[in-house]
């Protein structure tokens, strides 16, 4: 398959529908999640292939803390076993492998199983992949804002830029995202890098997670590619 004709930098997918998939098919919520995870492999693979610097996952918020705790076990569980799963893959496509998100709730064992993966790739050239786990933007910007009030105590006066700000979030040196996608229908961002996407693109699908693949990728990103982006000016 072609690659895309503009290809953005950054393209963040909020991964919904896997429990409604599951359903569909008369099984337990967690079996779509297990499916998903092969649509996450699909879209690293096609972000690889067609060279896009950044591909970015929201895996778990801080609200969903609140499902059931045999679910939230489960999908812990699955995360650490994917990941750990594909480090042979990311080290053989040179993929550098993220997460970020609040660590506090997360097991030691998953904690160390993300800080493996992690300190592997850390030094690989190609595809960042991302994971925002245990994540949710109003936490980021209220974590940014008190870390920025620390350090600004003894700069009275010093005039605050966005970009300033920025730096202090848990994206930092990572650029904005061009294109968000979110499956399964839902038209809303949820709590999701709300600082990051003031000029983002969204594209809402109907495709379920588990459905969403190489070719429904690359519709996306078609739809990316037909969008005139001015950020506020006039061209």
């Amino acid at each position: 398959m072609q690659a895309p004709v503009k290809l953005p930098t950054h393209v963040s997918i909020i991964m919904d529908g896997n429990g409604r998939w599951a359903q569909e098919r008369g099984k337990e919520r967690v079996y779509g999640h297990f499916e998903g995870v092969e649509s996450v492999r699909a879209v690293v693979e096609a972000a690889v292939e067609w060279k896009i610097p950044y591909v970015s996952f929201f895996a778990f918020s801080e609200e969903n803390w609140g499902r059931p705790e045999a679910e939230v076990q489960t999908l812990m569980e699955l995360m650490g076993r994917a990941m750990l799963g594909e480090l042979d893959n990311f080290m053989e496509h040179g993929v550098r492998f993220m997460v970020l998100g609040n660590r506090d709730r997360l097991s030691d064992a998953l904690k160390a199983d993300i800080d493996k993966v992690m300190s592997a790739t850390a030094a690989n050239k190609g595809v960042t992949m991302i994971l925002f786990l245990s994540y949710s933007g109003r936490w980021d910007i209220l974590q940014a804002a008190e870390k920025m009030a620390h350090d600004l105590i003894n700069q009275p006066g010093h005039p605050v830029q966005p970009e300033d700000f920025s730096r202090y979030l848990v994206t930092a040196d990572i650029p904005d995202p061009d294109l968000l996608i979110r499956t399964s229908g839902e038209q809303r961002i949820s709590n999701y890098l709300l600082w990051q996407t003031a000029y983002t693109e969204f594209v809402f699908t109907e495709t379920l997670w588990p459905d969403f693949r190489k070719e429904a990728f690359r519709q996306a990103l078609d739809e990316y590619a037909s969008r005139d982006r001015r950020f506020g000016k006039i061209k």
